[in-house]
C-alpha cells in the first residue's frame, strides 16, 4: 500500500539544517531542565522509599491532605481525580510498621475510621533503587554499544554513527520532556525508552537499506541526492507503520488509566521523535560523515 506517489521528492535532506537546529535546541531546554532540578525525577523502583495509593469515599482535596501530612509525604492526584492519591514517603521497610500507624491515626481522626481504603503499598530500599539505577543505566549503553557494531557491520561505519546518534537524540529528548513536565523515571518507563530504541532503530534501517540500493543503483549519483530520494521512497511506510502504532498508543495513552500513563507517554514520544530523528538525524550524520571522508582523500 502506497499513501505517497513513487515520483514524490520531498526536499527533507535541504531542510536538515533548520531541524537539527531545533533538535538541539530541544535537547538544550531538556538538559537545562534536568540541571535546575539536580537530574530526572526517579520512581521509587530508582531511588526507594514507600508508596501508599488510597481512595477516599468522598471528595478530598490534595491541599487537605497536605495540611494532615505536613513535610511527612508528597502527595500527588491518581487516577479518580479528588478521591485518589498516591503518598510518598522516604522510609522503607525498616519503617513499615510505624509509618502505617502514623498515617492511619491522622487520616482517622481528619476525615472518619472508614473514609479510605489502601490499595498498594510499594516498598524499595535506597541500595536495590541504586542497584536498579546503575543496571537501568548500563542496559541502555550496552544496547547502544551493540546498535553500534552490528550497524558497522551490516552497513558502514557512519551508517552505524547516525544510527547511534539518532538514538542518544531520542533518548534525551524523552527524557528533557520527563523533566519539564516533572514526570517520574521508574522501570516501566526505562522499558519504553528501551522500547523506543528498538523502534527508532527499525525505521533508520529501513531507509539505510533503501540508502544502500541506492547507492548501487546511482553510483555516479549526489550523495545528498541519494539520501533523500531513499527517503521518500520509504516515506509511505513509514507513515503507515508509525501511524497505526501511534493511533494504538494513544489510545493506551487516553483509556489506559494512571498505572501505564507514563510509559505509554514515553512510547508515545518515542514513535514520534523516532520517526522524525531517522529521516532528520540519523540521514544527514551519514551526509556528513562522507563529506568528512571526501575532504580526508
Amino acid at each position: 500500500m502506497e499513501f505517497i506517489k513513487p515520483d514524490t521528492n520531498f526536499d527533507f535532506i535541504g531542510k536538515r539544517k533548520l531541524f537539527i537546529t531545533m533538535s538541539l535546541i530541544m535537547i538544550l531546554i531538556g538538559l537545562l531542565s534536568l540541571i535546575i532540578k539536580g537530574g530526572p525525577k526517579y520512581g521509587i523502583d530508582f531511588s526507594g522509599g514507600t508508596i501508599v495509593q488510597l481512595k477516599f469515599n468522598k471528595d478530598i482535596t490534595i491541599s487537605d491532605l497536605r495540611k494532615v501530612m505536613g513535610s511527612e509525604a508528597s502527595i500527588q492526584n491518581f487516577g479518580d481525580i479528588g478521591r485518589e492519591y498516591l503518598f510518598r514517603f522516604n522510609q522503607t521497610t525498616a519503617d513499615t510498621e510505624a509509618l502505617s500507624t502514623n498515617l492511619k491515626t491522622k487520616l482517622e481522626e481528619n476525615f472518619g475510621k472508614d473514609s479510605y481504603e489502601i490499595r498498594k503499598i510499594d516498598m524499595v530500599g535506597p541500595k536495590i533503587g541504586k542497584d536498579l539505577r546503575q543496571k537501568g543505566f548500563l542496559a541502555v549503553i550496552v544496547t547502544i554499544v551493540g546498535i553500534l557494531i552490528y550497524i558497522s557491520v551490516r552497513f558502514q561505519f557512519k551508517f552505524a554513527v547516525g544510527a547511534v546518534i539518532a538514538l542518544i537524540h531520542d533518548v534525551l529528548i524523552t527524557l528533557g520532556i520527563f523533566s519539564i513536565f516533572n514526570k517520574e523515571i521508574d522501570l516501566t518507563v526505562l522499558a519504553a525508552i528501551l522500547t523506543l530504541v528498538g523502534y527508532s532503530l527499525n525505521d533508520t534501517i529501513i531507509v539505510y537499506d533503501r540508502i544502500r540500493e541506492n547507492i548501487n543503483k546511482f553510483v555516479k549519483g549526489n550523495f545528498p541526492n541519494i539520501i533523500n530520494k531513499s527517503i521518500n521512497e520509504t516515506l509511505s511506510r513509514t507513515i503507515l507503520t508509525s501511524g497505526l502504532t501511534l493511533f494504538m498508543v494513544l489510545s493506551l495513552f487516553i483509556f489506559g488509566g494512571e498505572v501505564i500513563k507514563d510509559f505509554s507517554l514515553a512510547l508515545l514520544l518515542g514513535i514520534i521523535v523516532g520517526t522524525y530523528s531517522s529521516i532528520y538525524i540519523a540521514s544527514p550524520v551519514v551526509i556528513l560523515f562522507e563529506k568528512m571522508h571526501k575532504n580526508n582523500e
